[in-house]
């Protein structure tokens, strides 16, 4: 009934977490330079938008402009209206933003620019973090039974060494060996996107190894960025584990150490690992914003940037309202997950 109690607290506090996060954030591009008034007003006056004058040429660019049209203008962006009013609107009416149309994509709502990118971050989340978990626990686990060995010590060289690597470089790298791009190196795999061309056209299996072909380097670079830390964090804790005296206790009633190790310390072991489920709801839809720069995806990372650069923040805060509400659940799916590691755990306060 506690856990119940606590579960229902932490479901109810998303909504004032929520409008916290995303009150302060609206409040701040309401007031910073280059809003979507001020690009309207600049591409007028040939300035690009979200070049280097953005924000510096704002007041100049605007001049020979009647103040008649800057107010049409403001109208139109609902700059017109008190900043509760424009909060309210934004939150309600236009459904967290989702309905509101894009400053850049005129003709098209946020939800309708978003939706196209969520399968795509979708499924290299969540293939990035099954992988990650797939491999880092039972290397986590191998090393720490063999804590000290040869086998322990090569492996951490090889963990530590892809970690010392820049998930930027790493990608650069794999793109001139397997890509093409590089004189000398066969094309081996594609240079970018989700999917080829003629992707409709091919059979089921084709179409399987088509992605496969395409996700393949991205997938390596966004395990490799969590390999070292969870591989290394299941080791520490199963090692911590092994050491504690309800351990030595197995071992005195007669109980081997097969027994000792699978039956009572990995249990234990898994809820520092289980700190890491909360982010996987974050990460499958905002993804990785350097990675898909590289290998030119069409996720949610890479859109948010170019609408951040863009000033469109009609976009920009349709993806912060959706990664927010993602983040606040995944949190809650933490506790939850050690509520099934360990059933002994309460959150009496």
């Amino acid at each position: 009934m506690q856990r119940l109690s606590y579960f229902l607290k932490r479901i109810f506090l998303i909504i004032p977490t929520f409008i916290g996060i995303t009150l302060v954030v609206f409040t701040l591009i309401q007031f910073v330079p280059g809003g979507p008034v001020e690009q309207a007003l600049m591409q007028m006056q040939g300035v690009g938008v979200g070049g280097e004058s953005a924000v510096g040429v704002s007041a100049d660019a605007a001049a020979g402009i009647s103040e008649e049209y800057r107010r049409e203008l403001e109208k139109r962006f609902g700059f017109d209206q008190p900043f509760h009013i424009r909060y309210w609107n934004w939150l309600v009416r236009d459904r967290l933003g989702m309905r509101m149309e894009s400053y850049m994509h005129t003709g098209n709502t946020a939800w309708e620019l978003i939706r196209g990118r969520l399968a795509v971050s979708l499924i290299f989340g969540v293939t990035g973090f099954l992988l990650s978990y797939l491999i880092c626990i039972p290397l986590g686990i191998a090393k720490a039974l063999r804590n000290g060995t040869h086998f322990d010590f090569f492996s951490s060289a090889i963990v530590f060494t892809g970690y010392a690597i820049p998930t930027v470089a790493l990608g650069m790298i794999l793109r001139a060996l397997f890509t093409g791009v590089t004189e000398g190196f066969p094309a081996l795999l594609p240079l970018g996107g989700f999917q080829s061309p003629h992707y409709e056209e091919l059979t089921f299996f084709a179409r399987f190894l088509d992605r496969a072909r395409h996700m393949l380097l991205p997938v390596i670079c966004y395990v490799a960025g969590n390999f070292a830390v969870l591989t290394m964090l299941m080791k520490n804790a199963l090692l911590d584990q092994i050491s504690r005296d309800y351990i030595r206790t197995v071992f005195a009633k007669g109980g081997n150490r097969k027994r000792a190790v699978w039956a009572h310390a990995l249990r234990n072991a898994m809820i520092p690992i289980a700190t890491g489920f909360g982010g996987i709801m974050t990460m499958m839809f905002a993804g990785s914003v350097i990675i898909e720069r590289i290998f030119e995806i069409p996720g949610m990372g890479r859109f948010s940037l170019d609408a951040i650069i863009g000033r469109d923040y009609a976009i920009f805060m349709g993806i912060l309202s959706l990664t927010s509400i993602l983040g606040l659940i995944g949190n809650i799916l933490s506790d939850f997950c050690y509520v099934l590691i360990d059933p002994r755990i309460t959150f009496d306060r």
